[in-house]
């Protein structure tokens, strides 16, 4: 895992965009973004028992595994959104970006590689994108029925619930 604050230049999203200023996990747990490294799937069983996760699936983003779909899945992936529950991803092989606001409303960068897990509180704005690789197999893991609804984030946005209890646990604390 490497992070770093976005560099907003014009290009291709697939690209680093690393602007050299360096995040560190710490600074990513005061936003409510959990980071583990976790080399054999027993660790992550354990994880998922501890938390409460009682489902997953897995995903492959890929042109190969997806076709003609692929890019505008990718560009879906990377409109900026929040959910209204946890986002966790086990990033099994490949790699991807997620990109995360601060208190500041800036882009913060988390590249994510194999045996990488991410957990996203609910209610954090966030974009997904693939690297230049274009290859990413992850596991999502649910506490609940698997479901990814994204909410774009649009006016009005701020006042859901969800949003508003982030704000109050991890931006004005």
């Amino acid at each position: 895992m490497k992070a770093y604050f976005y560099d907003n230049l014009p290009g291709d999203q697939r690209l680093p965009h690393d602007s050299g200023r360096e995040v560190t996990v710490s600074d990513l747990e005061r936003l409510g973004v959990l980071y583990f490294r976790i080399p054999e799937l027993s660790g992550v069983n354990a994880l998922a028992s501890e938390r409460g996760y009682k489902n997953r699936d897995e995903i492959t983003i890929s042109p190969e595994k997806m076709g003609a779909i692929y890019e505008t899945k990718v560009k879906q992936f990377f409109d900026e959104h929040l959910h209204e529950d946890e986002e966790i991803r086990y990033i099994r092989d490949g790699a991807g970006y997620f990109d995360v606001r601060n208190e500041g409303d800036e882009w913060i960068r988390i590249k994510l590689v194999k045996d990488d897990l991410i957990i996203l509180p609910a209610g954090i704005y966030h974009r997904f994108t693939t690297d230049d690789t274009d290859y990413i197999q992850a596991m999502r893991l649910f506490k609940e029925e698997p479901k990814w609804t994204p909410l774009n984030r649009t006016e009005g946005l701020d006042e859901n619930p969800y949003r508003q209890e982030y704000v109050t646990q991890f931006i004005k604390a």
